[in-house]
């Protein structure tokens, strides 16, 4: 398995990959922001709009590949504010239903968490469905659970659901800018 950051010009050339990853991950009922049935079309456009926050680095956008076939994606979005510049949100950690119980998801987390310290982010945070796989992942990984809001997001069928917030300090690596970090497994 390799794990490569994506510039811009890549991220657009993966948009199709990336658009069957989001609409499986939708599909196997993860809570992620979209609901069921995701258009592939909608799919598409949703990821060719994260091109320019990628182009201005404001999102760093890692993609998982087996042989030929992209399996996961984990995304860090950095805030542009001068008083929030030591942290980052990560966002839409995905893998495919086909790559589960590989600790893909592990391995796409711990590349954000090596990224952002290299970038010099010394907090993350972020938010899950509450009891979802997802949520064990994150507690097993380190990272605290800080509460719950209930009703928060709708899961891809519509109902409700409560979502934990979840944060996690790291120890940044001084003077360094933002990682390009790739990873062979």
């Amino acid at each position: 398995m390799a794990v490569k950051r994506l510039t811009a010009a890549e991220l657009h050339d993966a948009v199709d990959e990336l658009a069957d990853l989001l609409t499986d991950t939708v599909d196997g009922g993860a809570s992620i922001g979209f609901l069921a049935p995701l258009d592939r079309g909608a799919a598409v456009a949703w990821w060719r709009g994260r091109a320019d926050a990628v182009s201005a680095g404001h999102l760093a956008v890692w993609v998982a590949h087996t042989g030929d076939r992209l399996l996961g994606t984990v995304t860090l979005a950095f805030p542009d504010k001068p008083n929030s510049r030591h942290r980052a949100e990560l966002v839409k950690l995905m893998v495919h239903r086909d790559g589960r119980g590989q600790g893909l998801g592990r391995t796409l987390l711990a590349t954000a968490e090596t990224a952002a310290a290299a970038a010099g982010v010394t907090l993350l945070h972020l938010d899950t469905e509450t009891d979802s796989p997802a949520e064990s992942l994150y507690l097993s990984a380190g990272w605290t659970r800080l509460g719950a809001i209930p009703d928060y997001a709708a899961t891809p069928s519509g109902e409700l659901r409560p979502t934990t917030i979840f944060y996690k300090q790291l120890r940044a690596v001084a003077g360094a800018a933002r990682s390009t970090v790739d990873v062979e497994c």
